[in-house]
């Protein structure tokens, strides 16, 4: 076995070190996304009042922990006719160029709006292209959406509330764009997070985002997809889905080391260099229908929520995992989240996003620098360094619920460095380390 691993990893690092890079750096993203933490922001459940206004009360507190982005989920009007549950789904959407009056109005958002800018955060808003409510006003166009044999609107999956576009109507996508387009030139949102993007053609949002950024030439894009084809002009970021379930799996002890560097030996091979992962522990579709990081990871959630913002990609914090929050947040009903007295998640969450603004190493793609893996003798240790010009970062991550012990040769990483604690630490040519049931030491220099 430890033959195998030293060779694996061999290849591994040679698979990397080959990977095709820009011989010069061209920047694809704007100066502010490279060292950004993405922020997921539920307004139903953030606050007690669940309110735009109550929300920009809590900015100050998001700026402090170190957010730089925040997403906040669709804020229109839910549709009335077959709504799930009280409140309804946020995707089910009733008219694209108005406001929820659960969570205020147009003047109430500007005053979330304009706060987030004046503390240098940026806003990108949920935007559900794939579907509207069965009650919105588009229903009422012949061809703008899918109908049965019958003449009845279509839906998808179990979406029993929503009614799927048809994208070979010509005049709904010029529509569309025109909606999308309001959000920017009027209200001044910086970007987009773009539900279900891959049910929606490429060359849409391809031209939909060519339009935009004609103007607006800095504008964010997000797509909850993880298609290749999305990532080459469409949209900066994508989902990590794959390796979110992995990280799942690797919690629970069904997936491995091995399995996660072979995880990143495809995505490397895969997506464009500049295509940045969104890498996260928990969102909304994770907390409400497969249960909190604490269901799922155990005892395993601070660590993997460090690995997140190690690799390569940018890391994302959904409401609440700040505050504490253990619980699933119901998705059709008011239930705001628990907001535990001084919790340690915030410190946590603090620290890491330091991490990442303090070592250039870490930054987003094309401006961070590429991970490779360090020699052990143990293969339930993710061992691994991120380098460039200017600082190294290298981490240890025991993703086991035992103790390990191991040997790490890293004579080519030998140096002073001091971790993510504070304290200082020596590396020499081969260091024995042990580390605790899920816990890991980033070294930095």
């Amino acid at each position: 076995m430890k033959k195998l691993l030293i060779l694996m990893l061999a290849v591994l690092t040679m698979s990397s070190c080959c990977k095709k890079q820009p011989e010069q750096i061209v920047r694809s993203h704007a100066d502010w996304v490279y060292d950004a933490t993405i922020y997921e922001l539920n307004t139903r459940q953030f606050t007690p009042e669940g309110t735009f206004l109550a929300a920009a009360e809590q900015l100050d507190n998001l700026k402090e922990l170190g957010v730089d982005i925040i997403w906040i989920m669709p804020l229109q009007p839910i549709g009335e006719a077959t709504r799930k549950g009280s409140l309804g789904s946020y995707y089910s959407i009733k008219d694209y160029c108005a406001f929820n009056p659960e969570f205020g109005t147009r003047e109430d958002f500007m005053v979330f709006l304009n706060k987030a800018h004046s503390l240098g955060m940026h806003v990108i808003l949920d935007w559900v292209a794939n579907h509207t409510a069965p009650d919105h006003a588009w229903t009422q166009n012949e061809g703008w959406h899918y109908r049965d044999s019958l003449g009845n609107l279509m839906v998808q999956y179990d979406w029993t509330d929503i009614s799927k576009l048809n994208y070979e109507n010509e005049d709904m996508r010029h529509a569309m764009l025109e909606q999308m387009m309001w959000w920017v030139d009027s209200i001044g949102i910086d970007g987009f997070r773009c539900d279900v993007a891959m049910e929606v053609p490429t060359d849409f949002w391809e031209w939909a985002f060519d339009s935009i950024r004609v103007n607006h030439p800095e504008l964010f894009t997000l797509c909850e997809a993880e298609e290749v084809d999305l990532t080459q002009k469409a949209f900066e970021m994508y989902y990590g889905w794959n390796l979110h379930h992995l990280l799942n799996e690797v919690a629970q002890q069904k997936k491995g080391v091995s399995d996660l560097w072979q995880y990143f030996q495809e995505a490397d091979s895969l997506y464009p260099y500049d295509a940045i992962r969104m890498n996260f522990t928990s969102n909304h579709d994770e907390n409400s229908w497969s249960g909190t990081e604490y269901e799922r990871m155990g005892d395993a959630a601070a660590e993997m929520a460090a690995f997140t913002y190690f690799i390569p990609g940018m890391p994302l914090i959904y409401t609440g995992q700040e505050t504490g929050n253990n619980h699933r947040l119901a998705f059709f009903e008011k239930d705001c989240i628990d907001r535990v007295p001084e919790a340690p998640q915030y410190e946590m969450y603090q620290s890491l996003n330091n991490l990442r603004k303090e070592n250039s190493a870490l930054l987003s793609n094309e401006l961070g620098a590429p991970m490779l893996p360090v020699e052990t003798d143990n293969d339930k240790i993710f061992a691994a360094f991120r380098q460039n010009d200017e600082n190294t970062v290298v981490g240890f991550f025991n993703f086991s619920d035992t103790i390990q012990t191991f040997t790490a040769q890293t004579s080519g990483l030998a140096g002073e460095y001091h971790c993510d604690c504070g304290m200082p630490i020596t590396l020499g040519d081969e260091d024995k380390i042990t580390l605790k049931p899920w816990e890991y030491l980033i070294y930095m220099k």
